[in-house]
């Protein structure tokens, strides 16, 4: 009996799907319903209740898949110190995230982190929220970054950054020549939001609701870079982070207005799994995206630059 296949075990204990266990690993449903005979055979018993509709393990397989995450924590720890004994910072660093935080807010701290630990590979996958913490609770991706954290017992919320909600505006729309707006003014605007489901679009609701506004959508989208096009074509406002609309701004694509004395705030942060072994290389950025020194990453920046002049 091999690591690997304890490995195939839990994550089928953990999706409860044999198409989800097989994509982690690689491999089809078939090698995944193979692996589990084979650990019936080999143990000698019934690992999985087939005579209920749902996934459900037998006693006997509740208690192999107990065992099997002590072996895995203890190989993966063992891995772990023997990396640092080396001192070696390499390997791969899967996260999951939303396009907002992925495509505006995790790209300055990957390239400083990956100039100094050029031995180490990044793989970013663009999830919607939800997936998100699927995503870490199913141990299929090492971290995840997302907005408006909601606390869970099985995750270690660490917390990334505040980001600021700003107005953003068509350079067409008759507020494109202000630099701030009252919340208010918001009220009878044709406004673009995202879907329900999504944090941002229940934090605005919030904000909405809490300054007795009336504003529905005409539009809704899944991801901010829709949310902005609808808005360069003056279909409607928007109420957006600043920091994924700066870009646009610089190129007079779109207008950002700040609210007249308020603040609305979108918390970031990163989560991993709780009991989750982390490699030297996972630790390393984990200790990048929470450094509470606003200025560390500037620094890190400038010490790459300064790297690259030197070639």
């Amino acid at each position: 009996m091999h690591v690997e296949n304890f490995k195939i075990f839990s994550d089928l204990v953990e999706s409860e799907s044999f198409s989800r266990a097989a994509k982690l690993n690689g491999i089809t449903q078939s090698a995944v319903s193979q692996q589990l005979r084979a650990m019936e055979k080999h143990f000698n018993i019934l690992i999985v209740d087939r005579s209920q509709k749902q996934f459900r393990l037998t006693r006997e397989g509740q208690k192999l898949y107990e065992s099997a995450k002590e072996i895995l924590y203890l190989y993966d720890k063992l891995n772990s110190e023997l990396q640092e004994m080396k001192k070696v910072i390499s390997g791969t660093i899967h996260i999951s995230t939303v396009y907002s935080i992925g495509l505006h807010e995790l790209p300055p701290y990957v390239k400083v982190f990956l100039a100094k630990f050029p031995e180490v590979n990044i793989r970013v996958e663009y999830r919607r929220a939800n997936m998100v913490y699927e995503d870490i609770l199913t141990n299929s991706i090492d971290l995840g970054l997302i907005a408006y954290p909601q606390k869970h017992k099985q995750l270690e919320v660490l917390p990334f950054h505040d980001d600021v909600l700003v107005l953003v505006v068509s350079p067409e729309h008759p507020f494109a020549d202000r630099k701030s707006v009252d919340i208010q003014e918001v009220a009878g605007q044709k406004f673009i939001g995202f879907e329900p489901d999504i944090p941002t679009r229940k934090a605005t609701d919030a904000i909405f609701k809490e300054e007795n506004i009336e504003a529905e959508p005409v539009m809704e989208f899944d991801n901010v870079e829709t949310v902005k096009r609808a808005v360069e074509i003056n279909a409607g406002i928007a109420i957006l982070p600043q920091t994924t609309v700066v870009r646009e701004e610089a190129q007079g694509l779109l207008k950002i207005l700040k609210f007249k004395n308020k603040t609305y705030k979108r918390p970031l942060a990163l989560i991993h799994r709780k009991g989750r072994v982390l490699t030297p290389a996972i630790k390393k950025l984990i200790d990048l995206l929470t450094s509470k020194d606003l200025n560390r990453l500037e620094t890190l920046e400038n010490e790459v630059a300064n790297a690259d002049d030197s070639k």
